[in-house]
Order: C-alpha cells, then sequence, then structure tokens
C-alpha cells in the first residue's frame, strides 16, 4: 500500500520482455536509505517488487496482467522518467489518499493549463475507471494522489488542478498532450459499488446476508450519501 505522495524520478529500461531495470535521478537517498530484496516499490503507481538492488536502482519483473493493464506494456515507456514510492510503513504519515499500487487501466492526457496558482490537466479515462470518479475524490494518476476538480462523464474526463510542487518533482512535467498515464480509482468506491451491486447474488455467502440493506437509502440515510 502506498500514499501517491511521490519520493523521487527514475528512469526505466526494460532487461527483456518481462523484466525492468530502474534507476534513480532524484532524491534517491529517500528511496535507498532502507530498500530491501523483496520490498515493494510503485513506479508510475504500479507495485513491483523488488528482485535485485543495484547501487543507484533495483531490477523488477512485471506479471502479463500487469503489462496488459498499465503503461509498462506500451514502448514508450522505455525512455521516460517514472515516479518512484516506498510502500507504506506502519505509523508513517498518510499524506494523500490509500494507494493500492493495482493500476485499474491507462488513460490519456488531453491538456495541460498554467494558471496563477496550479497547472490545471485534463485527463480522459475509461468507462471502467470513469464510473468510480467523483467531484472532489480521489484518484491516482502515475502513482501521485490528486484530487479531481472537476468530472465530465459525458466524455469520461476530469480535470485535476496539480500545485507547482508537485508538478515539477514528478512525471507530470513531461507529459504532452496524447501521453499515457496509468490510472488506479479510490478503492472506497469499488468496495461500496460491491457492497450496493453484489456481482453474484445467487452464491452470496450466508454471512454476508446483512449486506444485503445496505441500499442508497440506507446510506444516505446514515449520512453517508
Amino acid at each position: 500500500m502506498f500514499t501517491g505522495l511521490i519520493q523521487g524520478l527514475g528512469t526505466i529500461k526494460p532487461l527483456s520482455k518481462d523484466c525492468w531495470q530502474i534507476n534513480f535521478i532524484s532524491h534517491s537517498d529517500a528511496i535507498m536509505q532502507d530498500l530491501t530484496y523483496g520490498d515493494s516499490v510503485a513506479v508510475d503507481g504500479v507495485c513491483l517488487t523488488v528482485e535485485e538492488i543495484l547501487k543507484d536502482g533495483f531490477i523488477a519483473t512485471a506479471s502479463p496482467e500487469t503489462l496488459r493493464r498499465t503503461t509498462l506494456g506500451r514502448e514508450e515507456t522505455q525512455a521516460r522518467y517514472v515516479n518512484l514510492e516506498t510502500s507504506l510503513r506502519v505509523g508513517g504519515k498518510v499524506g494523500g489518499h490509500f494507494v493500492m499500487g493495482h493500476v485499474d487501466g491507462i488513460g490519456q492526457l488531453i491538456s495541460a493549463a498554467q494558471t496563477a496558482t496550479s497547472w490545471e490537466m485534463t485527463f480522459a479515462a475509461p468507462d471502467a475507471i470513469a464510473r468510480y470518479i467523483v467531484p472532489k475524490g480521489s484518484i491516482a494518476i502515475n502513482g501521485i494522489s490528486l484530487t479531481v476538480a472537476t468530472y465530465q462523464p459525458e466524455h469520461s474526463q476530469f480535470t485535476t488542478a496539480v500545485i507547482p510542487l508537485t508538478y515539477s518533482e514528478t512525471n507530470l512535467s513531461h507529459l504532452v498532450p496524447g501521453s499515457w498515464v496509468n490510472l488506479e480509482a479510490d478503492i472506497l468506491g469499488k468496495y461500496v459499488e460491491k457492497f450496493l451491486y453484489p456481482s453474484n447474488q445467487h452464491h452470496q455467502d450466508p454471512d454476508q446476508a446483512e449486506l444485503d440493506v445496505i441500499t442508497p437509502a440506507f446510506l444516505t440515510e446514515h449520512g453517508y450519501l
């Protein structure tokens, strides 16, 4: 589990079809200080396991499912910067939101415009992810915890306001319209959907029967909606 607060930038190089070498290029001490074999590191929001530690990086393998769902499976990731964050420690600060490192799918940058106080960036999201997007809700973009400013359901697009520090310290500043990004929706929305609309009513565990009372009316009555 991660928080979406990026600790540094790195480069990524494929060693084979599913094996990657990640090298640190900024703030490496924050990542390397206690990095060990088997640790989890979010690489552009993708949770990867450290298989070998190098002098200034590490080597990790991505599963076929990871390659299918994320930008790691796209050739354009070979020459770009990636955001890096080590896993959350018990007792650590949760400055962003709970990011699982399980990317839901790939989105695309539509536009980026600088304002007096921030960068307004608009992204397109697949329908499977867009249904979890709500204004003022959380979303992870390339592993960065960001707040949704506005959402246009008719176009499956959303806008987020990125402060200058986040923009300059992450790979958002290297994106151009058309760039692909990894998207992870807020885990809370997924659980609420699961409780409200169980995917397999006929084989529901009897011990979960009480969950049937969780409806939109129930959530409204108890102050959740």
